[in-house]
C-alpha cells in the first residue's frame, strides 16, 4: 500500500470506528493499518498515529 493510500485509509478507518489507528511499516516495508489497541509490533515501525479526536 503506498503512504497516500495508508493515509486515507487510516483516516477513513479512524472517523468510522472512532479509534486511534496505526500506519506501521510490516516486515516486507509495505505500509498497513490497524487499531491502536490491536497492534503489538515494534513501536519503531510506527509512522503515524492518526486520532479522530485530536483537532
Amino acid at each position: 500500500m503506498s503512504s497516500t493510500d495508508a493515509q486515507a485509509f487510516a483516516l477513513s478507518l479512524a472517523k468510522t470506528l472512532m479509534v486511534v489507528i496505526v500506519i506501521f511499516r510490516a516486515g516486507d516495508g509495505s505500509l498497513s493499518v490497524v487499531p491502536a489497541d490491536e497492534f503489538d509490533g515494534d513501536a519503531a515501525q510506527i509512522i503515524r498515529e492518526i486520532d479522530p479526536f485530536a483537532r
